[in-house]
């Protein structure tokens, strides 16, 4: 008994003053792994700037329009800058990138889901472009190839006098007896290639250091189809300005004539020149038929293909059958074709 007429308890014996057996123990706070915000701002920042020039079309000189070609891989990595910034706790930077991650994967995605449509009626035109890398392309393989896919017209860049030869003799001449040829020595030759008779258009506009022939094609069934073969300079060093108006002087789509342009444009689908060239009447074969992120260069290299700058652009009123891309040996590009269906005339 104590003085207050109690009895003083052990708690640390149980009845009969026997010991307690255990330990108390505290949980410890669970340590939580977080980002610092400077580590987070870091990564975000250059995403949100490439999504801004990407979406607003400010890409600008040889360094910055070449990396435009990369934004499908930005558009991937941009979510590893979501999963920092939402580690980091920072509710405006992960905002930021949520926003940069979205604008970047709905300028790429597109691409590869596809919107063709097929018109319910009308002809059927097969466009195959091929760039030879100053002619160098192997002729059997070519051969072989436009005997699998049976295209109507064949639009050639970097196409030599050497390489006119080394394709005639392997035996196009008999596929597609009809030209429209502008061969020279080096990357700056082309040509069009038809089964059908062919018109050459040489007034249609001023193509810049390279050829870019036109003609006229006679398919059957209707009015003729215009096909431009495509190739102006790559965006490097001081040929920018060269490349831009490469690309500006291309024709519009005009309501008397369907017109296909087929080619190396030396561009992506996120370069605001070929999307300004876009609404000007065309659509994209590739992205219309879920294969815009297929990359067509380089190819036959140690490295495989890694950017998309080899197109078909048809006149929007045309549906989009199939498209295919193909890796040809002895050249840097692989080979796009495109199966068009063309309105009644």
């Amino acid at each position: 008994m104590n003085e207050w007429g109690t009895t003083d308890v052990d708690l640390t014996k149980g009845k009969a003053g026997e010991p307690v057996g255990g330990v108390i123990v505290t949980p410890r706070r669970r340590r939580v792994w977080r980002v610092p915000r400077a580590l987070a701002w870091i990564v975000v920042v250059p995403f949100a700037i490439w999504a801004v020039a990407r979406v607003a079309g400010l890409e600008r000189g040889s360094l910055g329009t070449q990396i435009m070609t990369a934004t499908p891989y930005a558009a991937a990595a941009s979510l590893v800058a979501v999963l920092l910034a939402a580690l980091s706790r920072r509710k405006i930077a992960t905002a930021v990138a949520v926003v940069t991650a979205a604008a970047l994967g709905f300028s790429v995605l597109p691409r590869a889901i596809g919107s063709a449509h097929a018109a319910s009626a009308g002809r059927t035109l097969k466009v195959l472009s091929i760039n030879m890398l100053y002619g160098q392309a192997d002729p059997a393989e070519v051969l072989a190839l436009v005997r699998h896919l049976d295209p109507d017209v064949i639009s050639v860049q970097e196409l030599t006098p050497r390489g006119v030869q080394a394709l005639d003799a392997a035996g196009l001449a008999r596929l597609m007896p009809h030209r429209h040829l502008q061969a020279e020595w080096g990357a700056s030759g082309g040509g069009i290639y038809a089964r059908h008779p062919l018109t050459p258009v040489t007034d249609l506009f001023q193509p810049v250091q390279h050829k870019m022939p036109v003609a006229d094609v006679a398919l059957p069934g209707g009015d003729p189809v215009q096909v431009v073969n495509v190739h102006p300079v790559p965006p490097i060093g001081d040929q920018v300005p060269k490349w831009t108006a490469g690309l500006d002087r291309l024709p519009a789509a005009t309501e008397d004539t369907l017109r296909v342009l087929a080619g190396d444009f030396n561009a992506s689908l996120d370069h605001a020149m070929l999307r300004r060239l876009l609404a000007r009447g065309y659509t994209d074969a590739a992205d219309q038929a879920g294969e815009g992120l297929t990359p067509t260069w380089p190819a036959n290299r140690r490295v495989p293909p890694i950017i998309t700058i080899d197109h078909i652009l048809a006149d929007r009123r045309a549906g989009v059958r199939a498209v295919s891309i193909h890796t040809l040996p002895g050249t840097d590009h692989r080979a796009v074709f495109a199966e068009l269906m063309l309105p009644e005339s």
